[in-house]
């Protein structure tokens, strides 16, 4: 004999509510990238009353111990445990019914358009963070910027490229792919407006202003730099519905930042800022 249950089809989940998005982004910013902020926006206060800032410096990647086998499980384990507000993301549209990778365009199926158009922004910001960099720096308003001080052992590379991946992942899935698709659920006049301007361009702008606010550790410029790099990525990701140019760009960014960061100074003739 069968259970009473065995032949009840399975409901499909239920939409969820308004205040149930809104608590739920609540909770992934505040997980993610809106604690970031605070913080950020704490240290470049507790900066500001120490020295000024053209005469401090900002390290974005560091060594956590002297012990080779430490340091290696530390900075595994920092990539790791930043992905899970991502992994959160995409099990919360998991379990409404929705694949996230399709939805975001957080996968493969157009390697070619994804990678042209990653490599081209990847050349636009990289050349503006340049721009945005000497100009805080000559104003005072950006520390010298160490991208990573980890101390060279074998596994240095990967867990940099790693660290690389785990920046591009928060930040393009969360700040842009999952809160563009939860505004647009909380404010459903967001996608159907008749405009000719989106009114996603709010969301373009308060998602730009979130990805400064916790770049300010490093200054008023990459706090600067970085809201225009948010404001071009959300117009890219409203243009296209693909996040992965924007994962493309950032990873490569990172990673050149990581890498090779003394050697892009030097090749543009900015290796005079460093050291300020």
């Amino acid at each position: 004999m069968t259970s009473p249950t065995s032949s009840t089809p399975e409901l499909p989940a239920p939409a969820p509510s308004r205040r149930f998005l809104a608590w739920e982004v609540i909770l992934v910013l505040g997980l993610s990238l809106g604690r970031s902020a605070i913080y950020a926006i704490l240290q470049l206060a507790e900066r500001l009353s120490l020295a000024p800032l053209s005469e401090q410096s900002a390290t974005v990647h560091s060594s956590r111990s002297r012990h080779e086998l430490f340091d290696l499980t530390y900075q595994l384990l920092d990539s790791l445990f930043a992905l899970v507000p991502v992994a959160l993301v995409i099990y919360l549209f998991l379990l409404h019914g929705t694949n996230p990778f399709r939805r975001f365009g957080l996968d493969l199926r157009r390697p070619g358009r994804d990678l042209g158009i990653g490599l081209g922004l990847f050349v636009l910001i990289g050349a503006g963070t340049l721009v945005v960099y000497l100009a805080g720096r000559t104003a005072g308003l950006t520390m010298e910027i160490v991208p990573s001080d980890v101390t060279e052992h074998w596994w240095t590379t990967p867990t940099l490229l790693l660290a690389a991946v785990r920046h591009a992942l928060v930040e393009e899935v969360i700040m842009i792919a999952y809160l563009f698709d939860r505004a647009r659920r909380l404010w459903p006049a967001l996608a159907s407006s008749s405009s000719r301007v989106s009114p996603m361009w709010w969301v373009i702008a308060a998602a730009a202003l979130l990805r400064g606010a916790y770049h300010l550790y490093q200054g008023f410029g990459p706090g600067v730099g970085n809201a225009l790099m948010g404001l071009i990525f959300g117009a890219v990701y409203l243009r296209y519905g693909r996040v992965m140019p924007l994962v493309i760009a950032h990873f490569l960014l990172d990673a050149v930042a990581f890498l090779a960061f003394p050697l892009v100074l030097q090749l543009t003739g900015m290796s005079g800022l460093i050291g300020g």
